[in-house]
């Protein structure tokens, strides 16, 4: 894939109604046009994405349809990013499976399992295409972060030392000289096989802030961005004049980064039934919502022309600066309960979704151009 501008992705995701939601005598909301990446809210909402899945969608169909391709991307140096969104138990952390569970089936496995084994599987493609092709095999070096954004405090949740909940961060976020967003202070572990990642993982899903509220169980209380740096060494692609000499291999440098978000789930106070810090929790996450949606109406709405892009308004929005409007091919999924109870929660998340369509991204090769080494 070439250099250039190249819009969102974005798909829906709708979960079967829950046991509780069933006991409730709950109705189903949602309709489905067959064939079509269509959803239709009650009887006039209608809403075109670029897929939709419906309850009994399984875990492995949407990896395959929609994230099998950006990891493979990855591997011509270009940056990925799957962003989850959609209101509190909506099935986001169940999507990208970041809540572990030993009893966990293989059909259940989330998105993020799926693609770090796809991930490491390809590199030793790779290197065996290399080997049979009689090619020096390419290099790679893989480094994991995992953070989360609480009550506006990024916290590292692969931190050595351990960062207590509540304590003052001192991890700032800070732009290079190319423009991309780095978060000072944050650790990287260095992996070298699919149960490294999913240890690191799930090392820091036991160490992130979760809470029961009235509408789940086991809510997340913070926004989680799981990152996997990747950086390649392999022989550069060079043309030879017909009949003249085969020219000497160089190798480029290449670098991308994988970059899964799980954002906390949008709620009403009067509905989560919240007080005191799962209160003061809901606000913080509303807030960044809140400022999210600033940005997306921002850079989709082409009838504002409005040339400032609010990243600044709070620390979700400046960690996301590069998924939104930057150098990132960019995926949402966007979970939504079917339960007519939920309907208003359903439509908001349909809307902010739909403005994410009209979002550009300026796709860049992250090559460096001083790294091409020639032997002899």
């Amino acid at each position: 894939m070439a250099d250039g501008d190249v819009s969102v992705k974005v798909c829906i995701r709708v979960r079967p109604l829950g046991p509780r939601e069933v006991i409730d005598c709950c109705r189903v909301c949602t309709n489905f046009v067959p064939g079509e990446p269509q959803i239709i809210l009650g009887s006039d909402k209608a809403f075109t994405y670029d897929k939709v899945f419906d309850f009994n969608a399984e875990q492995r169909e949407i990896f395959e349809g929609m994230i099998k391709g950006l990891v493979d991307t990855c591997f011509d140096g270009l940056n990925s990013t799957i962003l989850a969104y959609g209101q509190t138990g909506s099935g986001k952390t169940y999507t990208m499976g970041t809540q572990f569970d030993d009893c966990i089936k293989e059909q259940q496995r989330g998105l993020i399992p799926r693609a770090v084994d796809h991930l490491f599987n390809k590199i030793l493609e790779l290197k065996h295409e290399a080997q049979e092709s009689n090619i020096m095999p390419p290099e790679f070096k893989v480094e994991a972060q995992f953070m989360e954004l609480y009550n506006e405090e990024i916290l590292d949740l692969l931190s050595p030392s351990g960062e207590a909940k509540g304590k003052k961060s001192n991890l700032k976020i800070h732009e290079d000289a190319n423009g991309e967003i780095y978060v000072d202070g944050m650790s990287k572990q260095t992996v070298a096989n699919s149960k490294e990642v999913l240890n690191c993982l799930k090392q820091g899903a036991l160490c992130r802030t979760t809470a029961s509220t009235e509408m789940n169980a086991v809510s997340s209380r913070s926004h989680a961005l799981f990152c996997l740096n990747i950086h390649q060494t392999r022989v550069a692609k060079v043309e030879t004049e017909e009949g003249g000499e085969a020219a000497p291999p160089e190798f480029e440098n290449l670098t991308s980064k994988l970059v899964f978000v799980d954002l906390a789930g949008s709620e009403r106070l009067k509905r989560t039934g919240a007080t005191g810090d799962r209160a003061k929790e809901g606000i913080s996450i509303n807030g960044g919502l809140l400022a999210l949606g600033n940005v997306i109406s921002a850079l989709g709405d082409e009838k504002r022309k409005v040339s400032h892009v609010p990243y600044r308004d709070s620390k979700l929005t400046r960690l996301l600066q590069d998924s939104l409007g930057g150098n990132s091919q960019t995926l949402m999924v966007a979970c939504v309960s079917p339960a007519d109870r939920d309907f208003m929660e359903t439509l908001n998340t349909l809307k902010y979704a739909n403005r994410a369509k009209n979002i550009k991204n300026k796709v860049v090769v992250n090559q460096d151009k001083t790294s091409r080494i020639i032997t002899r």
